[in-house]
């Protein structure tokens, strides 16, 4: 799974890099070393106008989504804590995800990761979790495959009000390669750049063509090195956290 991860690229890059046409800059995130499930993260996404089908009105937008998806089925936002991840092995099945898979897609931009490996110790026979920040090795900008979802709070009367829509976000992940195999069995799905605009594109539907462009990532890309176990809780965050310790 992807419990952590970092995300401290302040919207103007990423405005840049994934060639955003629409960003407000009042919705604003501070750098995050320790992000954290119910946390809002920056998530780029395409979508259509409602006043307008036409396709040329398709535009791209950063937007601030909570983390932990949040199906338009549910009784209570209660549910997005379990609903962090997806496998893509079954993403496109699950009653949970597969409506998001087809309709509703987003990129998550993140520095790297975080993941947890048992290790005994030889003095006392009891295990921990060493905490490894994962992240590629040339310091490029990963972009985690992810899905959105809104829903509708009942307890808020007009559906022009703006605190009646909640936008959530689950990571997609994968199986573990480079380093991060070495750590934990999954982690998050990065995207290529040559496949933005074919995951983010609404229009495209064919849940078969989608699972295509989520194939795994090439080897070699990934480093691991140990951190300090601070990381482990969620009010820890600053750039110490990604400061290499010994396990």
């Amino acid at each position: 799974m992807c419990g952590r991860y970092v995300s401290t690229r302040g919207p103007q890059d990423l405005v840049r890099h994934f060639r955003v046409t629409d960003w407000r800059p009042e919705e604003a995130l501070a750098p995050n070393w320790n992000v954290a499930p119910t946390d809002e993260v920056w998530a780029v996404l395409e979508r259509a106008p409602r006043e307008d089908r036409a396709p040329a009105a398709v535009r791209r937008e950063l937007r601030p989504l909570r983390w932990g998806l949040v199906p338009s089925s549910a009784k209570d936002v209660r549910a997005g804590a379990r609903m962090i991840n997806a496998r893509v092995e079954t993403v496109h099945e699950k009653p949970a995800f597969r409506r998001a898979f087809v309709r509703h897609r987003c990129l998550l931009p993140a520095d790297g990761f975080y993941e947890w490996q048992q290790i005994k110790s030889p003095d006392t026979g009891r295990t921990r979790k060493q905490p490894y920040y994962i992240s590629p090795e040339d310091g490029e900008l990963m972009a985690l495959a992810g899905l959105y979802a809104y829903w509708r709070d009942p307890h808020v009367a007009r559906d022009d009000d703006p605190a009646a829509w909640l936008t959530t976000c689950t990571v997609i992940t994968t199986e573990a390669t480079d380093e991060a195999g070495r750590v934990h069995p999954r982690m998050p799905l990065a995207l290529t750049p040559d496949h933005y605009d074919a995951w983010l594109d609404p229009r495209h539907r064919d849940a078969g063509e989608l699972r295509v462009l989520l194939s795994p990532p090439a080897g070699g890309r990934l480093g691991a090195r140990p951190v300090s176990p601070a990381v482990n809780n969620v009010r820890n965050n600053g750039p110490e956290l990604l400061e290499e310790t010994t396990p």
